[in-house]
């Protein structure tokens, strides 16, 4: 007898294999059983204590998430939303260099100011959630390990954090590392992987920064600072080097080649996987295609380089509830202090509100605020925001840029950008793809998720509240790519 049966699903098995109708049957945790059938196959034979009939619905494994930042969120989210809404059943964090631990009594702050500065995760819910009571990483481990959570959950260390507890002040204003300070890394890296930790990560593109506008700590590390520590998470046992590559964002398209050189050199000698942030940048459109296959080469000669691509364009949603281009106009902002949500939405739509907000001029930006000049790009981007509507489209032509929007109805860019966010009572959002956009479609993409070299990611999952919203991939891409 089957503890539970799932007939008449879809099964998409996650193999690249075409989806097929299936009975699904499950005992003692495991899958036991897949039954193929057509319209008129009958079901698969035998009694279940529960079954669920899935007809007309998918029937996949969880996803595994690799590019996630729950490192604190994990701390009062059991759940780990919006992950877990969307079909990941493991999550990764510890990404891109940041998170906490390891930690010295005194440096929680400090951390807390990193993760903010470099992931847009509010640091009032960053204080206020994260319960710390660890030091080391395997005591993190510890802490994480006793939460009873809706998804798995691993993590890897951290170069900040290790940088930091290792270096102290040096360490987090990036001053060179001593062949004293790379051994002091290097114990706290392989002790963490012994612990638990699935690998190590870093980060090496300026785009990554502090609340105090410092690079992540690891950003300009020497090259026998990461070969040593590369040589201690292959010490610690089987793990993965994972790195947000210098150039990533397209503020260096020499540089990448140059990373890819010393991460295969790294690969040859240690025998761990390095995954690499891969996307399309605007400032030169075909250099992802000459790392994909450089990371084949590699691979092919021994070195296990991953290109991690995104399931689809990497940018902002930007609209009322969040980023706008108006954020800065007097009167919005008085709205803004004195209105709930569902009073803001509408007074934003009386005409004589509408009228004044366009009229105004922009009040100063405040530099010691994240991301407070975002209303200027916002304002000087209508032919690249898209309206993309409700269900969203992630793939839409230039017709739904606001500039066209705006041609179409005769109105200046910015009473159509007001026009369009004040959609669905005022909840509609506007994207900007800042990358995998080069070309207005989604061809790149799909090159980069069905090439051999390419790994699933960048979701950012618990990352960049105010503008991103990517952990809802596994959904988008069993709605978009079917």
């Amino acid at each position: 007898m089957f503890d539970l049966k799932i007939t008449g699903g879809t099964v998409v098995d996650g193999t690249g294999a075409d989806r097929f109708t299936a009975d699904v049957a499950i005992k003692d945790g495991k899958i036991v059983e897949v039954h193929r059938r057509g319209p008129n196959d009958p079901m698969l034979a035998g009694d279940a204590a529960e079954t669920i009939d899935a007809t007309g619905k998918i029937v996949a494994p969880g996803f595994v998430d690799i590019h996630t930042h729950y490192d604190g969120q994990v701390s009062w989210d059991a759940v780990l939303e919006p992950s877990s809404n969307h079909g990941v059943t493991t999550v990764v964090a510890g990404n891109c260099g940041v998170g906490f631990a390891p930690v010295r009594p005194g440096q929680e702050d400090w951390l807390i100011k990193l993760m903010e500065g470099v992931e847009d995760i509010p640091g009032t819910a960053l204080t206020e959630g994260i319960t710390w009571g660890w030091e080391t990483f395997g005591e993190y481990l510890d802490v994480i390990g006793k939460r009873e959570l809706a998804v798995d959950m691993g993590t890897q260390i951290a170069h900040g954090a290790v940088r930091a507890y290792a270096m102290g002040e040096r360490g987090a204003r990036n001053e060179p590392a001593t062949p004293d300070d790379i051994k002091a890394m290097a114990e706290l890296v392989q002790e963490a992987i012994e612990a638990g930790a699935l690998g190590f990560s870093s980060s090496r593109t300026l785009a990554h920064r502090a609340m105090d506008g410092e690079p992540v700590p690891g950003t300009f590390a020497a090259e026998d600072e990461l070969f040593a520590l590369g040589r201690a998470t292959a010490a610690g046992g089987a793990a993965v080097f994972e790195l947000a590559p210098q150039g990533a964002a397209g503020e260096d398209i020499v540089a990448p080649k140059t990373e890819l050189d010393w991460m295969r050199r790294l690969g040859e000698e240690i025998d761990c996987a390095l995954s690499f942030a891969l996307i399309q940048v605007d400032a030169d459109p075909n250099l992802w295609r000459e790392q994909l296959e450089l990371s084949a080469a590699a691979h092919q000669a021994g070195s296990r380089l991953f290109p991690q691509v995104a399931a689809r364009p990497f940018g902002m949603l930007l609209g009322f509830p969040g980023h706008h281009a108006f954020t800065h106009r007097p009167t919005y902002r008085r709205l803004q202090a004195e209105c709930t949500r569902e009073e803001l939405a509408e007074r934003l739509a009386d005409p004589k509100v509408r009228a004044a907000i366009l009229a105004e001029e922009d009040l100063p930006i405040d530099p010691s605020k994240l991301f407070d000049g975002m209303f200027m790009l916002a304002q000087n981007a209508a032919n690249r925001l898209y309206h993309i509507g409700e269900p969203p489209d992630y793939e839409p032509t230039d017709e739904r840029t606001v500039a066209a929007i705006a041609e179409q109805r005769g109105l200046d860019p910015l009473a159509a950008m007001y026009d369009l966010m004040l959609e669905a009572n005022a909840g509609a959002m506007l994207m900007y793809p800042m990358f995998n956009y080069s070309d207005g479609n989604h061809d790149a993409i799909r090159e980069m998720l069905t090439h051999p070299a390419g790994v699933l990611g960048l979701s950012d999952g618990g990352a960049h509240c105010s503008m991103i919203c990517d952990a809802s991939y596994p959904t988008f891409l069993l709605t978009h790519c079917s």
